[in-house]
């Protein structure tokens, strides 16, 4: 066998393997007619919301901040579904926590 007959049969087993390749790929596609494509649900802006990405851009600092703290507390119990009483971001501020309450030893 020379070189160009040899070249000839690997050009066309390589084209029978991709006609092949689409073939069985748009079979598959077929199988699955109606996939629902998952969307995001509508972003819901509110009071909560606004805070917490207000609290986002304040970054390092909102650690310090009583306010970030406040609503991380509400948004982790909601998050949660915690049994206490929801308290929205929009009623009387909570009084700011101690300095020593954040202290590593303090829990």
């Amino acid at each position: 066998m020379d070189g160009k007959t040899l070249a000839r049969i690997v050009a066309v087993i390589f084209i029978a393997l991709a006609v092949t390749a689409t073939v069985v790929e748009m079979t598959r596609k077929q199988d699955k007619p109606g996939a629902a494509v998952l969307e995001a649900p509508a972003p819901s802006h509110g009071p909560l919301r606004d805070g917490l990405r207000r609290c986002q851009l304040l970054g390092e600092g909102a650690l310090r901040d009583s306010g970030c703290l406040r609503l991380w507390t509400e948004q982790r119990d909601r998050f949660l579904g915690s049994k206490a009483p929801f308290v929205s971001s929009t009623s009387q501020p909570l009084p700011p926590l101690s300095p020593d309450a954040n202290a590593p030893g303090a829990r």
